[in-house]
């Protein structure tokens, strides 16, 4: 299996263990990725209120990049932002013929030309559809049995794109998870929104929603993610989260590869595992067990 990359600026920076356990795990599966060369920013959430074609033209530069290197090609996304950046792109170049020009006409003054032939894969969905047990179940040497995990999904890689998964009840990191020996926490938080970057702009509905997650994972030795804006406020703030309600609501906070990894017999600083704000003591004596 071959997949073009597109890390993203959060993979380089505040998430890099995401990057590092992404790149280890389907190393591991015989995957080989090819990053795209000259890859830049998707326009994150800041470029679309300052200008819409601009957050389409710096998602389509890069998918002009991926082009390049094949032009039916596939290209895989860890970051649930990135993602849904990139498929708005792929979807205004596919099926606006007029948003196809007035892109391309932005794209000329750095010599690009995008057309949407490659496609836009999440790493989830590449992991749930493209490997899934048949390929990931022979690299389990270790079992996570003991270990209670909830499966967080978030908004972005779901909505408003229905690819692979049902955004109100998303199944497809659950039999990820079984084939590490670990159990499926039942909750009803799993695509509920983290309040993305309400944490900075309005600080208590942000936390609000932070702390609804983190209350209802109680009974779970861990949650497990495929986003780094879920991972950062899932995993930034705990404390804070605990003193407004009054009850310590700290937990173990990983990346789906990191767990898969782990079950993998990946060495934890292969995994980056050192990097996460959020790993409990009695997590990682569970582990060594």
């Amino acid at each position: 299996m071959n997949y073009l990359y597109y890390p993203g600026c959060s993979l380089t920076a505040s998430a890099r263990e995401y990057d590092l356990a992404t790149r280890a795990v389907l190393a591991a599966a015989g995957v080989k990725l090819t990053e795209i060369d000259g890859w830049t920013c998707c326009g994150a959430s800041a470029a679309a209120p300052i200008s819409h074609l601009l957050s389409l033209s710096l998602s389509a530069r890069n998918l002009a990049l991926a082009e390049q290197v094949a032009d039916d090609g596939q290209v895989l996304v860890p970051c649930s932002a990135c993602y849904l950046n990139l498929k708005k792109a792929h979807d205004a170049l596919r099926n606006d013929a007029a948003g196809r020009a007035t892109i391309n006409q932005a794209l000329s003054a750095v010599n690009l030309t995008a057309t949407g032939s490659v496609r836009i894969r999440h790493l989830l969905d590449i992991l749930a559809v493209d490997l899934g047990a048949q390929h990931l179940a022979p690299l389990m040497e270790r079992s996570l049995s003991g270990l209670s995990v909830a499966a967080y999904y978030g908004c972005q890689c779901l909505r408003p794109y229905r690819e692979f998964d049902d955004p109100e009840r998303p199944v497809s990191m659950e039999p990820l998870i079984e084939l590490t020996g670990a159990a499926v926490h039942v909750w009803e938080m799993a695509a509920r929104c983290c309040g993305a970057s309400l944490v900075s702009t309005q600080p208590k509905v942000g936390l609000a929603r932070v702390s609804a997650i983190l209350k209802a994972a109680k009974g779970a030795d861990l949650i497990v993610t495929v986003c780094p804006m879920c991972q950062m406020n899932l995993d930034a703030w705990q404390s804070k989260t605990s003193r407004m309600a009054g009850a310590d609501l700290s937990i173990t906070i990983l990346y789906l590869p990191q767990l898969l990894g782990l079950a993998m017999g990946l060495d934890s600083n292969e995994l980056g595992l050192d990097l996460n704000l959020a790993v409990l003591d009695d997590f990682r004596e569970k582990i060594k067990q």
